[in-house]
């Protein structure tokens, strides 16, 4: 029987790399509406800062559906308080499935367990079907907490 697992892996194993891969050129896609190019999801995907997504300033979380690579997603620790979700994806494949509900519930679980008591995150307008996920799952719209080129509306939501 198929099933969701989740579970923390270092961003750079072959699994993680791809979907940080399709996860950055669905983004790039839909932002410049047109295919990203190889050159351009590199370029995206270099000095990201990744790395910091290990503990104890965060975490990344693959998901596996009957045990094929299917989602990520990574929290990030701001400050004493607050963590910031960040590069949640589900490949289309595996999109309707409950995956992403999960997979935000183990990744504000990830949080509470690096010492968040608020999560944070910065979307775009675009995004439309995340923004609706976010707010299904108790998220509400914030102020600004960080300002940048690709982000349109913050959300925040107490742990």
């Amino acid at each position: 029987m198929n099933h969701w697992t989740f579970a923390p892996e270092a961003v750079g194993t072959p699994d993680a790399s791809l979907l940080r891969h399709d996860y950055y050129d669905e983004v790039a896609s839909r932002y410049w509406k047109r295919p990203a190019t190889a050159e351009e999801i590199a370029g995206g995907l270099a000095g990201d800062g990744v790395e910091l997504l290990t503990p104890p300033t965060g975490e990344f979380l693959v998901g596996r559906y009957g045990g094929e690579a299917a989602a990520c997603g990574g929290v990030l620790l701001l400050d004493a308080d607050r963590a910031e979700l960040t590069r949640v994806y589900v490949r289309p494949a595996f999109r309707g499935k409950g995956g992403a509900g999960l997979l935000l519930g183990a990744l504000e679980e990830r949080a509470r367990g690096l010492g968040a008591r608020r999560m944070v995150l910065n979307t775009r307008l675009d995004l439309v079907e995340a923004r609706a996920l976010y707010t299904r799952h108790g998220y509400a719209e914030t102020p600004a907490y960080c300002t940048g080129p690709y982000m349109d509306v913050w959300y925040a939501k107490e742990l």
